[in-house]
């Protein structure tokens, strides 16, 4: 029972950085999962600036996109292989007896492809549809069961600020998006339809680009950047009145904050091993004392003092392993069931249980010689005496 206590600080803090690793591992894989259905390869060029010096609108607040500047990346920037001028509106969407408040996309034919976001039903419009300004739209899951329920929307006319607008495709369900918004709750029309029909606007809120290799990610984004900065008239030591992210930087702000939960998560895991390795020295120090008969008695029939050591030490060791496995076990159990009970994702990875294993068999070494090199420097003929 005695050993059992003693590993229990070992089972707890081995099962702590497993639980905590693996549920840290599932977020930051769910982010990642989150930041590619954006679409391969992309870059998303704001319209305003980010910059924390003067007066700035921050990103997608001010008109200094145009449709102009799309136009321009796609003639004259080699890698970029699709682009799509965003315009954003909220509006009241009204079929039948039946209406719902939701966002109104105003894209370009080549947003369902950059997006990587497939139509269970109907087709996208087309580039057609796009120049003429055409009263046609793409809608969301959850527009389709709020608007028609179970009966098909294709063919469906629905009403945006008293604009009637033909539903000529329904897209795949896809979830959350990185900031928790659900984006199956919108409408996707022309960008040209949104602008003369529903938002009224001249100016674009945003710009995704497509670039055809990974690896031009970085050329592309400077060019677009040197790009806007000639066709806005920026002078040389102004802030941009626009902002460009790649891909790879959404990622890496978006999983920034998972990072750091994570690893004070597994400090706080790292703690509970050192106090589990203060919990097993305190019990072998405590079978010194009561064993020192027996040392003694080994010693006076020839056992050395290396031998009492790797006696103590294997102790101290074989606690602490067997308190490891166990809490490896235990995390990953754990892990399962909060994703179960709780529906948070996890991913136990092979990288956190061998550092948990190893991290239990350190603690038993460390924090089992001082106990075991005590047993060894007893003196023989004191030890008989004891008791």
């Amino acid at each position: 029972m005695r050993s059992v206590l003693t590993a229990l600080g070992i089972i707890i803090g081995v099962g702590a950085v497993i639980a905590m690793g693996s549920i840290g591992n599932g977020a930051k894989a769910q982010v990642e999962a989150q930041i590619a259905s954006l679409g391969q390869n992309v870059i998303l060029i704001f319209a305003g600036s980010s910059s924390p010096s003067g007066l700035h609108s921050g990103w997608g607040g001010a008109g200094t996109l145009k449709v102009e500047d799309a136009d321009a990346m796609k003639r004259e920037i080699a890698q970029v292989t699709m682009i799509s001028p965003e315009v954003r509106a909220f509006s009241q969407v009204i079929a039948g007896n039946q209406n719902w408040y939701t966002s109104i996309m105003g894209e370009s034919a080549d947003y369902f492809d950059l997006r990587q976001w497939p139509l269970v039903e109907g087709s996208a419009f087309t580039e057609q549809d796009v120049r003429s300004a055409n009263k046609v739209c793409v809608i969301g899951k959850t527009i389709t069961v709020q608007l028609f329920g179970e009966e098909s929307p294709l063919g469906q006319v629905i009403r945006i600020k008293n604009v009637p607008f033909t539903i000529v495709g329904v897209l795949a369900a896809k979830g959350l998006s990185v900031m928790g918004t659900d984006q199956d709750d919108t409408i996707v029309m022309p960008y040209s339809s949104n602008m003369k029909r529903v938002s009224g606007v001249t100016t674009l809120r945003a710009i995704t680009v497509q670039v055809g290799e990974a690896r031009d990610l970085a050329i592309a984004q400077q060019q677009i950047v040197n790009l806007l900065r000639q066709r806005h008239n920026i002078r040389p030591g102004k802030d941009d009145d626009f902002t460009v992210r790649n891909q790879e930087e959404i990622t890496a702000m978006a999983t920034a904050t998972t990072k750091v939960m994570t690893g004070l998560l597994f400090w706080i895991s790292v703690v509970s091993l050192v106090v589990g390795g203060i919990g097993i020295m305190n019990i072998m120090l405590v079978s010194v004392t009561e064993r020192t008969r027996e040392i003694g008695i080994r010693m006076a029939v020839g056992a050395h003092g290396r031998d009492i050591l790797l006696q103590f030490l294997i102790e101290a060791l074989a606690l602490s392993l067997m308190g490891g496995v166990t809490g490896i076990l235990c995390g990953i159990g754990t892990s399962k069931i909060l994703s179960s009970v709780k529906g948070w994702p996890s991913q136990v990875s092979v990288d956190s249980v061998v550092i948990a294993f190893g991290c239990s068999a350190a603690v038993g070494i460390f924090f089992g010689f001082y106990p075991a090199r005590k047993a060894s420097q007893l003196d023989p003929i004191e030890a008989l005496r004891y008791e």
